[in-house]
């Protein structure tokens, strides 16, 4: 816990309180509750920050005076609720990590296979499954939004939202391309083939930001709902594509059961993509600043999957590693996800 910083998050927490006395606080409903928001987070991890403090206190006195007293079996005693208590640090640190502007959205994910034809598509279908086992295991929902078959098999791309408390926080670790390496089970001569997926991760937004898109920017086409993407996909002319013609951004929905829940799907998607856009330029700008070179995301994946010639899944960005590939195409993804927010501590 040496990297919370309890002075100022309290700081933050009474100009938060502040900024509700002030004249007209409420006369924005929606950025009132953004604020409250805020600043009850703040608040739930500060507390449980100082619960975690008295008990490694408490745990620290009672251990000085069983050496003390020499007592062996209360010693063990002790020993045994200090390793009660590590998962409990482990929990509070994942909050902290969690504590970023938008990290407790809903996440849109969005799934593309690189070059490769078949191999790359069953790769894409094989993420898709992964991701929908991680969101199973965490409680999440998942909503398809859109969905294209490959040609032969797997996803030619696939856009779905995983709903749930800190959905965004978890999954924007995951954004990058992931590179597969195994014995192609579409090729007869069996041999090893690579492929590449790219996944794209958003925050969802409802009113949370404010976006002005103008009519007049927007090119509105409808088409008929169709694919594998789930039970709730109708066969009627309500899927909705929606194009942004300054700057060519595309959003396409056909979960709902109409025209207008698909459109206004649809706009969410193409909120999140413009902002995301905005902060990439943001980022840019501040690399170009300091000098650095911004790599090709497509030419510098964050993760290998190995299956052949060895078993090896390894994370470039963190270097946490494991050989059971399986569990992690079954969704366990929690240690990489921890690893990656923890190597964003500055």
């Amino acid at each position: 816990m040496s990297h919370f910083d309890l002075d100022q998050k309290q700081k933050e927490i009474k100009e938060l309180d502040q900024k509700t006395l002030e004249e007209g606080f409420w006369n924005d409903q929606k950025k009132a509750q953004q604020v409250i928001r805020k600043r009850n987070s703040m608040q739930t991890i500060v507390e449980q920050y100082q619960a975690l403090l008295q008990q490694m206190q408490t745990l620290d006195e009672t251990a000085d005076v069983l050496k003390a007293e020499m007592d062996d079996e209360l010693l063990m005693m002790a020993a045994e609720e200090y390793e009660e208590l590590l998962p409990k640090f482990d929990d509070f640190e994942i909050q902290v990590l969690l504590s970023h502007e938008y990290d407790q959205n809903n996440a849109i994910l969005e799934l593309h296979p690189g070059a490769g034809g078949t191999e790359s598509c069953d790769w894409a279908s094989m993420l898709y499954r992964m991701y929908t086992r991680y969101a199973e295991r965490h409680g999440f929902k998942v909503k398809v939004l859109d969905y294209l078959p490959g040609e032969e098999a797997g996803i030619k791309s696939v856009t779905f939202l995983v709903e749930g408390d800190k959905a965004y926080g978890y999954l924007k670790s995951e954004k990058g391309v992931h590179r597969l390496v195994r014995i192609s089970p579409f090729d007869s001569g069996a041999r090893r083939h690579t492929s590449f997926a790219s996944l794209d991760v958003m925050p969802q937004f409802n009113d949370e930001i404010e976006i002005d898109i103008k009519d007049e920017d927007l090119e509105f086409e409808t088409k008929r709902a169709s694919g594998a993407g789930g039970q709730h996909i109708n066969k009627t002319d309500s899927a909705v594509r929606l194009v942004h013609k300054p700057t060519g951004i595309v959003a396409t929905c056909q979960n709902g059961r109409s025209q207008h829940e698909n459109r206004e799907e649809a706009l969410r998607v193409l909120k999140a993509r413009l902002y995301q856009l905005e902060i990439e330029k943001h980022e840019k700008k501040l690399a170009e600043i300091k000098g650095e070179q911004v790599a090709n995301e497509w030419g510098s994946q964050i993760r290998n999957y190995v299956m052949h010639p060895y078993s090896l899944v390894k994370d470039v960005r963190t270097g946490y590693e494991t050989s059971q590939v399986q569990d992690v195409l079954d969704g366990k993804l929690d240690e990489f996800i921890f690893a990656y927010l923890k190597s964003q501590i500055k």
